[in-house]
């Protein structure tokens, strides 16, 4: 049985063919296109029989009811079935993708401590318990919003497109925003490792998320870098909430 996994970002919408679970092909969209994306990957995989949609962004209720067309679809929310147990204070307020990632977790590696940190547009850090319940985490600004926020926020501060930094040492005012922005970000995340460790035994850490690729490699934590982590949590919870 084929599943069809749609994630939509805040910055782009990423499109998944599973096949139990096994990711068969990832896809990226945009709202324009996204339909005719779709419906390419219809004809290209006809045994697809679910859909399920994970958004965080900006789709339309009228391009999700477009799914149905397809095959029979459903919406991620606080209201899903999930596999762990949910301790958060405020759980209708907990993000999709978050609920996502600590699927994935609790399927992955069963009976871990698992400390999940998503490096996206935010940084988000979740922690789920060896008995399998969710306890909550951390939100910070991710690599753009922290150099967005130093140009739009001072009046002669560039706004950095491109950033790549050996040295933590900048010589020139770009190479100081980016090393204030790429070693702050290893620092921190650095430092949230290793306060989970120091209270939970055997810490299990697993990076995903679109900067993980280029963090990763400055970390000096034992981490399990997973590219396609959330599009497999949702794949988990569409099985879950299949009628």
């Amino acid at each position: 049985m084929m599943n069809l996994i749609v994630d939509v970002g805040n910055s782009f919408i990423k499109v998944a063919v599973f096949k139990e679970d096994t990711v068969l092909e990832v896809y990226k969209a945009d709202q324009e296109n996204f339909l005719k994306k779709i419906s390419k990957i219809f004809e290209q995989y006809p045994s697809i029989r679910a859909i399920m949609v994970s958004s965080v962004g900006k789709l339309s209720e009228k391009q999700i009811k477009a799914l149905a067309v397809f095959a029979p679809t459903y919406t991620l929310s606080a209201n899903s079935k999930l596999p762990f147990k949910n301790d958060y204070a405020t759980p209708t307020t907990l993000g999709v993708d978050r609920i996502a990632l600590v699927a994935a977790a609790y399927y992955k590696y069963p009976m871990k401590n698992c400390l999940v940190i998503d490096a996206g547009t935010c940084i988000t850090y979740d922690f789920l318990t060896e008995s399998g319940v969710y306890k909550g985490g951390a939100i910070s600004p991710g690599v753009r919003m922290r150099f967005r926020a130093m140009h739009e926020f001072t009046a002669k501060l560039p706004m950095i497109e491109t950033y790549e930094l050996d040295d933590f040492i900048g010589t020139t005012t770009q190479e100081c925003m980016i090393a204030g922005v790429l070693f702050g970000i290893v620092n921190e995340i650095e430092a949230t490792i290793l306060q989970y460790q120091r209270k939970f035994k055997d810490l299990t850490v697993i990076f995903t998320g679109g900067d993980s690729h280029f963090l990763s490699k400055r970390l000096k934590s034992s981490i399990f870098a997973h590219p396609n982590f959330l599009l497999e949590g949702v794949n988990y919870i569409l099985e879950l909430n299949k009628h």
